[in-house]
């Protein structure tokens, strides 16, 4: 790796001309016309997307947001050529165990602001001290403030591990636990692989057996088995539009979210539809409609809905190569010893030994345990009755429990 080791302070200070030009663009929105009475099916409606827009231009206040995320201690270095944006909140238990926690798609290092105060000091929010966590929160390469991306290669997750790796390794941290979710847990998995013993343990949220595949079969299921299969034949049936678009031509949707505001408010509320808490009818019913709109806004101002369209396209480059690869030493027939885009991993003689895993399931998640873990080697499996794939948004209170129950054992 080509490194610059300094860590330097970082604040987050969007020019008062860009507030403007947001604002501005909002206002000259070209509204489409749409075809009435179809709902939510086929895509974001307008008469939903016109008020948070104006919501978004009149109401919500970017300042006040910036400088709440600008409480919190924010750095950057260099590794590998490539800046690396972080928060780094540390305990003031002397014996915290060091946590790095990895966002995904999309979504950003705002997924996990309301964790830090309960994981750094459960002292004063009614847990264990003992339960303390050192809190680390990258923005993944193309995301965020880790910009702008100077070269390709950083949508492959070992890499962004590597680097995530040596921003621990920087911060003296020799041990430390790790988890994510979506990309996130993708990274946490390989951060396990490149570290093992350096690693104390992970845990993910929300993993899924494969992004792409055959429909699941339902016989044998479980009722609670079945409703999961079926969601998620669904969505392998009409659910990965954005998907097949980003991982093949991420260039033409980057248009559309480098210059319209709208269409990058509407490409990310449109899954956190479709991805939270099936009893939550809008996307501002699952999580705060201003935390919402903090995230779609660091996408905006950093105009990283079309960097992290690229991460997703060399992601899943990265992905179907390891696949054929699998395929072609007969370790992912059946379904078995695959890896998924969420990070899972196949029982592979060339692998170390992993540190111990744990995994959080909530109610909009498709996790089914022996497709997800097929060799039963996941040591913690917890299912929660709400919550969804932005569980740290969802439901911070299940997901922090969660995590202190898991690395209690592993500390």
């Amino acid at each position: 790796m080509t490194n610059t080791t300094a860590i330097r302070p970082f604040r987050i200070e969007i020019p008062q001309a860009d507030v403007d030009d947001l604002n501005d663009r909002l206002a000259r929105t070209r509204w489409p016309s749409e075809v009435t009475g179809v709902g939510w099916e086929r895509g974001v409606p307008a008469g939903y997307l016109k008020q948070l827009a104006e919501y978004w231009r009149t109401e919500f206040d970017w300042r006040a947001q910036e400088a709440a995320l600008n409480e919190l201690p924010q750095f950057v270095t260099t590794v590998d050529g490539q800046d690396i944006h972080f928060l780094h909140v540390r305990s003031p238990e002397p014996d915290a165990l060091p946590l790095i926690l990895t966002h995904g798609w999309p979504s950003s290092v705002v997924e996990f602001t309301e964790m830090i105060g309960p994981l750094t000091d459960p002292r004063s929010h009614g847990g264990d001290p003992a339960a303390a966590f050192h809190v680390v929160i990258p923005s993944i390469p193309g995301y965020g403030f880790s910009t702008p991306v100077r070269e390709t290669g950083w949508g492959n997750l070992f890499r962004v591990a590597q680097a995530f790796a040596e921003v621990m390794r920087r911060l003296g941290y020799e041990r430390y636990a790790a988890q994510g979710g979506d990309v996130g847990a993708g990274v946490t998995g390989m951060l396990a692989m490149l570290e093992p013993e350096r690693v104390v343990a992970t845990h993910v949220n929300g993993p899924v057996p494969y992004p792409f595949g055959p429909p699941i079969e339902l016989d044998g299921l479980s009722a609670d088995e079945k409703i999961r299969a079926e969601r998620f034949n669904q969505f392998q049936k009409d659910g990965l539009g954005y998907l097949q678009l980003q991982s093949t031509r991420p260039q033409t949707i980057a248009y559309g979210l480098n210059d319209s505001p709208v269409q990058q408010l509407a490409w990310i509320v449109e899954k956190f539809r479709e991805w939270t808490d099936p009893a939550a009818e809008l996307p501002d019913d699952a999580v705060d409609r201003d935390r919402l709109l903090t995230n779609v806004s660091i996408y905006w101002f950093t105009g990283t809905g079309a960097s992290a369209a690229h991460a997703t396209y060399e992601g899943m480059q990265a992905f179907r190569a390891f696949m054929e690869s699998s395929a072609a030493s007969g370790g992912a027939e059946g379904g078995e010893g695959e890896e998924s885009e969420e990070g899972g991993h196949g029982d592979h003689a060339q692998m170390p030994t992993l540190p111990p895993s744990g995994v959080a399931v909530f109610a909009a998640d498709n996790s089914i345990r022996h497709l997800v873990d097929p060799m039963n080697t996941v040591v913690h499996w917890s299912e929660f009755d709400r919550g969804g794939h932005f569980a740290a948004f969802e439901t911070p209170d299940l997901l922090t429990g969660d995590i202190r129950t898991f690395f209690r054992a592993h500390r």
